[in-house]
């Protein structure tokens, strides 16, 4: 998950609208993106858990 965030930033870096940011505003979207993956990945495997019990 964290190399999908690192590559996307690097991505955006590179060729996109990232490029014109200043390199912190960049880091700090990385990290909220990284951020919202991980809330996602912990609410689908509590909701697959909660599943299988029922």
């Amino acid at each position: 998950m964290f190399v999908l965030v690192a590559a996307l930033l690097l991505l955006g870096v590179l060729v996109g609208s990232v490029a014109h940011v200043p390199v912190p505003a960049s880091l700090v979207a990385a990290g909220l993106i990284g951020l919202w993956l991980l809330v996602f990945a912990a609410r689908e495997r509590h909701s697959r858990r909660s599943a299988r019990r029922s």
